[in-house]
């Protein structure tokens, strides 16, 4: 996982931009275009996964972009807990498919305002 941060400066029509920590520098006649050249920079610096950016302005004519190369962001998190959760189950075999089981038995009355003795309108 790589994380690549850039300062961002525009001059007039033109903006460029230096990492904060390494040596890749890019420059172009729009943020947007800027933005997809250093992700592109980053990318074939680091290829180990998809990538994430952010694309702050600090001044309207000075920003901060960063690109996050791999790590799987949010998704990760959530994968992770989906793995963690099914491997228990694949592990305890018959005790983890007794355990829906046990909870069908047990249904829950539901109860009444009669059952309680009193009423709402008392």
């Amino acid at each position: 996982m790589g994380v690549f941060t850039f300062v961002c400066k525009g001059s007039g029509a033109d903006w460029t931009a230096k990492q904060l920590n390494g040596e890749l520098e890019a420059s172009a006649s729009s943020t947007f275009e800027l933005q997809r050249k250093l992700v592109h920079a980053a990318a074939s610096s680091d290829s180990s996964g998809g990538a994430q950016s952010s694309f702050s302005y600090v001044t309207p004519s000075s920003a901060v972009f960063q690109v996050i190369i791999g790590g799987g962001g949010g998704g990760g998190a959530f994968v992770g807990g989906g793995g963690a959760a099914a491997a228990p189950a694949a592990s305890g075999g018959g005790a983890a498919a007794e355990a829906p089981a046990a909870e069908e038995k047990k249904e829950e009355k539901e109860e009444s305002d009669d059952d309680m003795g009193f009423s709402l309108f008392d």
